[in-house]
């Protein structure tokens, strides 16, 4: 009975031994990928910390105004003033029409209920 006991403790401790193996090495490997996708994460920040530096000097205000000056017969662009805006009142509004549901709408595919 000894040496029963002694075949499955050993057993145990082989396969304890395999699986923390196993899991050491599926830990490193995940680790491993963790940090791989930080450096990605990291390199992507990075691009787009550099895009929106070059967003910011492509819309630099001097830049915009002479690009506008330089195509206005195309684009007839002229900076905003005061003139340019008005009350909502002003606006002349088309009078809304009211929704008028000449034939009844079909809900199922199997005949059931009609609503008018």
């Amino acid at each position: 009975m000894r040496i029963f006991i002694y075949i499955v403790c050993s057993f145990i401790v082989i396969t304890m031994a395999y699986w923390a193996y196993t899991e050491n090495y599926t830990t490193q490997a995940s680790i491993r990928r963790v940090e791989e996708l930080n450096r990605l994460v990291a390199d992507e920040k990075e691009a787009i910390s550099i895009l929106n530096a070059e967003w910011a000097y492509l819309n630099r205000p001097e830049r915009l105004s002479n690009l506008a000056d330089l195509n206005f017969i195309k684009l007839k662009l002229v900076p905003l003033a005061a003139q340019h805006f008005t009350e909502l009142e002003v606006i002349p509004m088309s009078p809304r029409r009211s929704l008028v549901v000449s034939s009844p709408v079909l809900v199922s595919s199997d005949g059931g209920k009609q609503f008018p």
